[in-house]
């Protein structure tokens, strides 16, 4: 192409497709001669909602896209923070359009809901295009009338959706880059050896001050006392690789044994240079998780406003399947878990001087 071909001009009602765009809004209660006002916000709050879609989906394709590289480099990981960031501002954006789609009423939205049977949001292909980019297990997906989610779309889109899960999740990349991080391999110092003293003299030091209490009572003391014995329990499962893999057979966790200590790591210090990007990814993953988790309850709260408990049009039990999907479909799990696992910063190992270094920018170490 000439360059004066790269630079030709374009209007702006051409370079958005806006005589496309703004023709797609058809009343279906307009069509079959009974028009309803507040149709054409629905119609437009979906399609919205589908082009915010569109736009996650793209974002997180390029993050994966990066991650299923064997080697990726700081610049990279920046670029993935800022579209993660970016997702993270989109989903806020889907929680509060539900505030503008309340400003219908129940009422005036049975002035035309007999005529969207059998659509559903339960068809959107690209909203599960994004649960599954994330890496919700299809194991844990719930069933739509007792058949397989994707059971709903045409061969094409089941084998796109199939596709995703082949070539690897968001989940799954981020699993495999925290199992190659060096930061477990560190000569001259033993995390995991150090992380064990340090949660034994944390517990002997809680149990300490339970019995030394003198605001507390007996009972009140064996109850505290049962309650680190509970954390003491929970530490066990990343002190014994044994007893996390058997955890990880029983489904109740995802993440390799490996990929949960480096995450640990990251996170007990967080405060390292090197780390504070590294910190920030897998905070941006527990804020995604977290986001969808909000939307869904959002989105079941706003069904119940509209329908009580009547079955949606699609078929499902509505509210109730919403609600249920917000208990069951989160992704992050297991780094939310390591919240349970993290130790105050008067009791974290010291790192040896040439470690600190390591984690350390060059220039400031000069």
């Amino acid at each position: 192409m000439s360059e004066k071909g790269k630079y030709t001009t374009i209007h702006y009602q051409q370079y958005l497709g806006l005589d496309k765009l703004l023709s797609t809004q058809v009343l279906r209660s307009e069509e079959l001669g009974d028009p309803a006002h507040e149709e054409m916000l629905f119609i437009i709050t979906h399609q919205v909602y589908e082009l915010w879609f569109k736009q996650i989906i793209h974002e997180l394709q390029s993050v994966i896209a990066m991650f299923s590289e064997e080697r990726l480099d700081e610049s990279n990981l920046g670029n993935a923070i800022a579209r993660l960031n970016r997702v993270e501002r989109v989903l806020q954006l889907l929680i509060d359009q539900i505030g503008v789609m309340e400003t219908m009423t129940p009422l005036d939205f049975l002035d035309f809901r007999e005529y969207l049977f059998p659509a559903s949001g339960f068809q959107s292909v690209q909203f599960r295009m994004v649960e599954s980019l994330l890496g919700l297990p299809e194991v844990n997906r719930m069933t739509y009338h007792n058949t397989k989610y994707s059971s709903v779309f045409p061969e094409d889109q089941q084998k796109m959706l199939t596709q995703i899960y082949e070539n690897g999740t968001l989940f799954d990349w981020v699993n495999k880059w925290l199992e190659r991080t060096p930061f477990l391999r560190l000569e001259g110092f033993d995390f995991l050896d150090k992380y064990k003293e340090a949660v034994k003299k944390m517990l002997e030091k809680e149990s300490r001050a339970i019995m030394a209490s003198d605001y507390l009572t007996n009972k009140e003391k064996e109850k505290r006392l049962e309650m680190v014995g509970g954390t003491d329990s929970y530490f066990k499962s990343i002190l014994s690789r044994e007893h996390y893999d058997d955890l990880v057979k029983d489904g109740k966790k995802r993440m390799s044994y490996d990929a949960t200590l480096a995450a640990l790591f990251i996170n007990l210090y967080r405060d390292e240079p090197i780390l504070q990007l590294p910190f920030q990814l897998l905070t941006n993953l527990i804020d995604i998780d977290d986001l969808m988790t909000t939307w869904r309850s959002r989105h079941a709260q706003m069904v119940l406003r509209m329908l009580g408990n009547k079955v949606g049009t699609g078929g499902s039990s509505g509210h109730e399947y919403l609600a249920e999907t917000a208990k069951k479909h989160r992704i992050f799990t297991d780094f939310h878990s390591i919240s349970t696992l993290l130790i105050s910063r008067s009791e974290l190992p010291k790192l040896p001087p040439e470690i600190k270094k390591k984690l350390s920018y060059y220039f400031t170490q000069t």
